[in-house]
């Protein structure tokens, strides 16, 4: 009985000295772990740096700018002899298919960019990704205007809107709202005015974007200096407005519109992505398959869908 009580002590005192060492040996075990922790924290953060060094050195525009900045609009640089611009991942500015103003020569002086009809309160879309560079009011010229650059070497500007979405120096998604139609600053109609400039040189929106079909007009567009204007009057004569205009400056009166209405009759069918659509049920919605959407629209069937994004689906 007296050896029974003696190996009990025993056990006890054993028992008692794991309790209070394992809190310990545990502590070490931490202590031990926090550098390594720091080594893995300053190993993701190098990572990091690495991922977004290699992503600046894809991107166009980094090679393009010097500088960025949120007080001019635009302003002329060098501009490339060639240049290609990747029109993957579009979305349009607007669901309105009415050109009311090409881009060119316009009652003495150059219209940089297309009138596109929109009405007060519609809303205006990034055609691209990219960063908000200027938010602004100019009363005498774009109004309430917006300006972005984009990863693909392009900066585009939408004027005269009636209310600002977005803040300079915010990242966009193509297809994210920016800002809702309007008829600010030197406009005598509800109108978006819509640019695309490289460089700070204005382009001609119709070398790239096809508003009758709510359309880019390729996956990319190689801009050749030589080449620029007599492909740039083509565009025009192609994808511009069906009306001549004979009044005051950025008019969009209701004859123009009717005007432009009956000279062109869409064919195509269009579809505007919802949040959480995806390309199979919007092949079930359309009565077409996933193969023909992703033909007609020139994507892949692992192409990820943006809310508001347009697809033909005939």
């Amino acid at each position: 009985m007296i050896l029974n009580i003696k190996n009990i002590k025993k056990f006890a005192f054993i028992a008692l000295s794991m309790i209070t060492v394992t809190p310990v040996a545990a502590q070490d075990l931490l202590a031990k772990q926090a550098p390594v922790d720091r080594k893995m924290k300053s190993v993701d953060s190098m990572l990091l740096q690495r991922i977004i060094e290699q992503e600046e050195r894809m991107n166009p525009s980094a090679d393009l700018y010097q500088d960025w900045n949120n007080v001019y609009a635009h302003r002329e640089t060098a501009l490339p002899d060639t240049f290609r611009i990747d029109l993957r991942g579009f979305c349009m500015p607007t669901s309105s298919r009415i050109v009311t103003s090409n881009f060119g020569a316009r009652w003495g002086r150059q219209h940089k960019g297309l009138d596109i009809k929109v009405y007060v309160g519609d809303t205006i879309r990034a055609a691209f990704s990219g960063k908000i560079r200027i938010v602004n009011y100019e009363p005498k010229g774009y109004g309430k205007y917006v300006v972005i650059r984009h990863h693909n070497g392009l900066e585009t500007i939408y004027g005269h809107m009636s209310k600002h979405l977005v803040v300079e120096n915010q990242d966009i998604k193509a297809g994210e709202p920016i800002g809702l139609g309007g008829n600010t600053g030197r406009s005598t109609g509800s109108h978006l005015h819509f640019e695309t400039r490289l460089c700070g040189v204005a382009l001609n929106p119709a070398l790239m974007f096809d508003f009758h079909n709510q359309d880019v007009t390729g996956d990319f567009y190689n801009f050749r200096r030589s080449r620029y204007a007599a492909e740039s009057a083509q565009a025009t004569r192609l994808r511009g407005a069906g009306v001549t205009r004979t009044n005051g400056d950025d008019d969009d009166s209701d004859m123009a519109v009717a005007s432009s209405r009956s000279s062109y009759t869409p064919t195509a069918r269009y579809h505007k992505v919802k949040k959480g659509e995806t390309l199979q049920s919007i092949a079930r919605k359309c009565h077409t398959t996933v193969a023909a959407l992703c033909k007609i629209n020139r994507i892949g069937k692992t192409k990820r869908l943006m809310p508001g994004q347009i697809l033909k689906y005939n």
